[in-house]
């Protein structure tokens, strides 16, 4: 029988695609129908599209296995934004006021959309956390009422490569697939492995990925710092490869044999591991290449924390991803970051119940995926597929349309900082209504400036009223003059 309801999610990752179907309990539980995968090592790099034409494809075998397995067409599909051109960058916007204002929501409004406003040389800005405002000296979350002459408004805009953005959504164009939300995947996975205690006291996220690590840093339940480097497990998958050896089997070696950690009293001296039948390396050559690619990774993700928040991750760090599974890691972190307070999520926080063994691994791998799952609430199911047809003859046949069919309005600036990333179509419209907005009140101020000159002129002397006056005062004068004239006439 064909599924009638359900949410299908898609994540672009390092090196697959991932697409999976599943529905929604009133208590948040979630119930997996479907997961299906593509190789997507020739047209995605570290979560960023380089092949569009060959990720489309990928795309399009997506929708056809999942409609093969659903026995439904899908109408539309919610889609994982990330990749390593993913980052975060602060900015301030300042608005002087008259003496004596109270702030309403217009100028909170205002503020927000001054900030989308900005400029980025070859970036562009798929979301803007709100940090805080600045009223006076006294900075506040929620400033409207308040009396002030001017207030700052401090935002987390988060960037990515306009190219990357443009290839993406060409990509389901494409594919017609419709998208009915474009989600930043790190915060998907945040509001998924995190608990509200961990944001609220102050946590450091690690998404451990094949290709890129991804860290977040959360503070007072605010995103507080998003990057994306491109440094991951297959990094110390290469570097042990480069003992002459096939990338499979480098990979079976790191995950049978390497440790984040190994203390230097357990390694026995002159024991060797086995690389093949014949050949054999130095267990202290092995220790050292792990654990050195392995340290560069923990380092650089700790770098990324704002120096300000060092001290204040009370909630510690969280470590996710396919790295997150590897031995001692939690040792490693300790001794470079010196936070003792290191939980692994294995898994989310909602209730999953699935028959996919790679859900039910629960190794951190499959987070991302069920988190943008967990975000969607549009029913994706479209009609039924008939059973004696050809499940394929309708391949590239679009889904319901195009983003801009679902979405008729852009969202409003209040809507911003959520992780929802507007699509191009979305855009497009708001940059339309923004250019629409800005030529009226350019009008407005023209009329208002000459309505103000008009006023000016008629103020001076022989202006207007003393010109219309000294007009009237000859006219009166000359009809009196003219009076007696005509009397004689007569």
């Amino acid at each position: 029988m064909a599924a009638k309801d359900f949410i299908v999610a898609i994540e672009l990752g390092s090196s697959k695609i991932t697409g999976i179907a599943g529905k929604k309990s009133m208590d948040g539980s979630i119930q997996v129908l479907a997961v299906v995968r593509e190789d997507a090592t020739s047209c995605i790099r570290k979560g960023v599209v380089y092949n569009i034409d060959k990720t489309s494809a990928c795309l399009t075998n997506i929708i056809k296995k999942l409609k093969t397995s659903l026995k439904s067409e899908i109408s539309q599909v919610y889609v994982g934004v990330g990749g390593q051109s993913i980052r975060s960058m602060r900015n301030v916007i300042v608005k002087t006021l008259p003496d004596d204002t109270i702030i309403a929501q217009d100028m909170i409004n205002e503020l927000m959309d001054n900030n989308r406003s900005m400029s980025y040389p070859d970036l562009e800005i798929l979301d803007a956390a709100t940090q805080e405002y600045k009223v006076g000296t006294q900075y506040q979350i929620d400033p409207v009422g308040i009396q002030s002459n001017k207030i700052e408004g401090n935002f987390l805009n988060i960037l990515c490569r306009k190219s990357f953005y443009r290839n993406l959504n060409k990509c389901f164009e494409n594919a017609k697939i419709a998208i009915a939300e474009m989600y930043l995947a790190p915060i998907a996975l945040a509001q998924s492995v995190l608990t509200e205690a961990e944001k609220r006291s102050g946590c450091m996220l690690v998404d451990l990925g094949a290709d890129t690590t991804t860290v977040s840093v959360y503070y007072k339940n605010i995103l507080r710092h998003l990057v994306v480097i491109p440094l991951g497990g297959n990094n110390i998958t290469k570097d042990i490869a480069s003992l002459q050896m096939e990338d499979s089997e480098a990979e079976e070696m790191k995950i049978k044999y390497a440790s984040a950690y190994t203390d230097s009293t357990e390694i026995e001296p002159d024991k060797t591991i086995a690389i093949d039948a014949e050949r054999n390396i130095d267990m202290q050559t092995f220790v050292d290449l792990v654990e050195a690619r392995v340290n560069e990774i923990i380092q650089n993700a700790w770098l990324q924390v704002p120096q300000e928040y060092n001290d204040k991750l009370l909630g510690g760090i969280i470590l996710t991803g396919g790295g997150s599974n590897m031995k001692n890691i939690k040792k490693a972190f300790t001794n470079i970051t010196n936070i003792q307070k290191i939980r692994i999520a294995n898994t989310v926080t909602q209730n999953v119940t699935s028959t996919d063994k790679d859900i039910n691994a629960r190794n951190g791998m499959m987070n991302t995926i069920i988190g943008l799952l967990a975000r969607g609430d549009m029913n994706c199911a479209g009609s039924a597929i008939n059973p004696n047809a050809d499940l394929f003859s309708g391949a590239g046949a679009p889904t319901s349309g195009n983003t801009g069919d679902i979405h008729n309005k852009p969202r409003k600036p209040g809507e911003m900082g959520t992780g929802v990333v507007m699509t191009e179509a979305e855009k497009q419209r708001a940059e339309e209504e923004r250019r629409r907005k800005a030529e009226a009140e350019a009008e407005a101020l023209r009329i208002r400036e000459e309505e103000e000159r008009r006023r000016a002129e008629e103020q001076k002397p022989g202006g207007f009223f003393k010109r219309t006056a000294a007009s009237l005062k000859n006219f009166a004068s000359k009809l009196v003059a003219e009076e007696p004239e005509e009397e004689d006439k007569r």
